[in-house]
């Protein structure tokens, strides 16, 4: 699908992307608000950066939609998954897979995620979070 812009220029769609691990500073509406930047969605905050995330619910976190946090995986001393205003376990066969690719995890709701993040990231602790944006 292309993108045009004023004057009907073609736009050029872009990942979303701030190349630095930051605190979240407030979440909710549908989205997060971090580096003096907010973004409505999902992120995923890795050592290479916070990024848009398209899982919008605790049935999209997969193998396939975390393919990011294994490829930085050995950067990472613990993945924190937001599951959403609730904790939702994430599925045995993913935590099963994550296991065998070397990455730890734990599941909570995405405000816990957020705040434990924000203590970890204050100690520089190789912490990596997915965290499902919120209403």
């Amino acid at each position: 699908m292309k993108l045009f812009g004023p004057r009907g220029r073609a736009l050029e769609r872009r990942e979303q992307h701030l190349p630095e691990q930051v605190p979240v500073e407030a979440y909710g509406n549908g989205g997060f608000r971090f580096g003096g930047m907010s973004h409505r969605g999902s992120i995923l905050i890795l050592p290479s950066g916070v990024h848009g995330w398209p899982a919008v619910s605790p049935a999209d976190i997969t193998l396939d939609s975390l393919a990011q946090v294994i490829e930085e995986a050995a950067d990472i001393d613990m993945l924190l998954v937001g599951t959403g205003r609730d904790l939702i376990p994430v599925a045995r066969s993913l935590a099963e897979a994550l296991s065998a690719r070397g990455v730890k995890h734990e599941a909570m709701s995405t405000g816990a995620a957020i705040r434990l993040f924000n203590v970890m990231l204050g100690e520089r602790r190789r912490f990596a979070a997915a965290l499902l944006a919120v209403d």
